[in-house]
């Protein structure tokens, strides 16, 4: 046999054990498809707060996620975060201090992603697909707090976006906390995608705010929500 067919016969063989392993891959997302619903189901009214991974606990941002966190408690919500260590660990210290439902959605990597120590016990949920657990954090939050955050944090806040913009899900407030952070890409958005594009409409700026202070964040949040019952989001 030639090397050309020893190749083309090696390639199929694979491409057929490629193709069984992706048809049984389907039963390990579904998994987590209803363990992930069977439990957030279950949590109430809850708000989520995204960001880095890495900030440090003491900095200004950690600070600012666990008051937000503690707010949002006073008032009746719970917390949901990524479940990991900086801003998401900050979200759920916050909530636990507020006695709040302090929810985890986890995810394995092999890097920089343990579940932190103030998730509730039966609040935490590790997931080994993004798309899974975006799904999760869209189905069950009644709005979202992006603080300053790396790829994952803009990928979770374009996506609800995105979401809002073409009416797949409910319009829920969704703030962003830190000016100077946030300015420059707002700008861009603003400048480039609005004015200079028009790839976007006018009224799509009025669907995220941006503010300083954890009272802004919250204020928005319950203002939002003052004229309806407190009532999961689906």
């Amino acid at each position: 046999m030639s090397d050309d067919k020893i190749i083309q016969a090696f390639s199929k063989k694979n491409w057929n054990e490629i193709k069984t392993a992706d048809s049984w891959k389907i039963f390990k997302i579904m998994s987590e498809f209803v363990e992930g619903f069977e439990k957030l189901a279950r949590i109430g009214p809850c708000v989520s707060i995204f960001g880095s991974a890495r900030t440090e606990p003491g900095t200004r941002y950690f600070k600012l996620a666990e008051e937000i966190a503690f707010q949002l408690t006073q008032l009746g919500y719970g917390v949901i975060t990524g479940g990991g260590p900086g801003i998401m660990e900050a979200g759920n210290l916050g909530a636990k201090r507020g006695k709040g439902s302090s929810v985890g959605i986890n995810i394995d990597l092999p890097f920089e992603q343990e579940p932190n120590l103030f998730i509730d016990s039966d609040k935490l949920i590790t997931f080994d697909h993004f798309f899974v657990r975006k799904v999760m954090f869209m189905k069950y939050a009644q709005g979202f707090i992006v603080l300053p955050g790396g790829f994952g944090t803009l990928d979770e806040l374009f996506e609800s976006l995105t979401l809002i913009q073409t009416e797949k899900i409910g319009k829920f407030p969704i703030v962003l906390v830190g000016k100077a952070y946030w300015d420059g890409l707002v700008t861009w958005i603003k400048e480039t995608m609005l004015q200079g594009e028009k790839n976007i409409s006018p009224e799509d700026m009025e669907l995220f705010a941006v503010v300083d202070s954890a009272e802004e964040a919250v204020k928005i949040i319950d203002q939002f929500y003052s004229k309806y019952l407190l009532s999961p989001n689906f």
